[in-house]
């Protein structure tokens, strides 16, 4: 990474990724958007169970949304529910548990939901993961790009079909500002070659997911794609994966649910849906998915390769 990115993205976050940021940006914000019932429509969130999934499910839940919380760990799951019920009195809410790292698994899990029910109006990748040395999965691929980027494609080409028979549908996943610092690289997905640094892969994975996106939303017309940057938050994924950021940030980390919010608008305000598919969003609003003369920039080659890689690896190890 340059530093010219590093600082450009720095001042960036500190301008706007901030709570101050949220709480400036808020002032535009128009209240009547989130002013609406979802009874009747089903939302998938991955790693509900908390920060910024859990508020997000919090938050639709109390907006009468039927919550699906796909997440790792049972027990924190459905500690989890429990909270969301108990506060929001909507006991629509159901605990899957699914670990995005196995590949197989995904495939499986996708595949029973969509036998088991019949519809699916918004899918949430939210779940993601930031891993402190390179390790592989049971299926020999690394682990945070089974998690972070094949996870996130299997599950959502997977439940389109689903997607797609149901009214309204949404696809809305959460990246972050790191990608900002990252251009596309397709040639080591894997993270094979040189030094292992875990919060510059994740940031890689983020930049994928907003090419993902993209794609996607080309694709499949129908339904309507997003892809957004929460801000620097104050999640247990922060605390855990990067402690020094987190200890000199810490008073200027946002709450998760100022994090959710612009997660809650994408799923259930009318606003939203008025805005073109595929685009990258930052409170509630359009924003560019890079800094001002990074060379971050990919070409349509480069984008097409990410795709049909994750085609191909998706094909690998889909049950027959």
């Amino acid at each position: 990474m340059s530093l010219y990115r590093n600082s450009a993205w720095f001042l960036k976050g500190v301008t706007e990724f901030t709570r101050n940021a949220f709480l400036s940006a808020s002032k535009r914000f128009v209240e009547k958007d989130l002013e609406v019932s979802v009874a009747g429509r089903s939302f998938m969130i991955t790693g509900a169970n908390s920060g910024i999934g859990k508020a997000t499910a919090m938050a639709i839940a109390k907006r009468g949304g039927t919550i699906h919380m796909v997440c790792r760990n049972k027990d924190k799951a459905e500690e989890a529910r429990a909270d969301i019920v108990k506060e929001t009195g909507n006991k629509e809410v159901y605990v899957h548990i699914l670990d995005l790292s196995e590949t197989k698994k995904v495939w499986e899990f996708a595949e029973g939901f969509k036998r088991k029910y019949k519809s699916l109006n918004v899918l949430i990748n939210n779940a993601g993961a930031i891993m402190s040395q390179r390790d592989l999965n049971a299926e020999g691929l690394e682990k945070s790009f089974a998690i972070n980027v094949l996870g996130v494609y299997i599950l959502t080409k997977s439940l389109i079909p689903l997607l797609e028979k149901s009214t309204d549908p949404r696809v809305i996943t959460v990246s972050s500002g790191g990608m900002l610092v990252q251009k596309l690289r397709t040639g080591n997905l894997q993270s094979e070659r040189g030094r292992y640094d875990g919060t510059m892969v994740y940031a890689q994975h983020k930049r994928q997911q907003v090419v993902m996106t993209e794609q996607l939303a080309k694709t499949h017309t129908s339904i309507h794609f997003s892809v957004m940057h929460p801000g620097w938050v104050d999640t247990p994924a922060v605390s855990n994966a990067m402690p020094d950021f987190h200890r000199s940030m810490k008073d200027s980390l946002r709450t998760p649910e100022q994090g959710a919010d612009t997660v809650v608008w994408l799923a259930v305000s009318e606003a939203a849906t008025k805005t073109p598919s595929g685009c990258f969003y930052q409170d509630r609003k359009m924003v560019s998915t890079h800094l001002p003369l990074a060379w971050t920039h990919s070409s349509p080659l480069e984008e097409q390769k990410l795709m049909s890689v994750l085609e191909d690896l998706a094909k690998t190890f889909q049950p027959h």
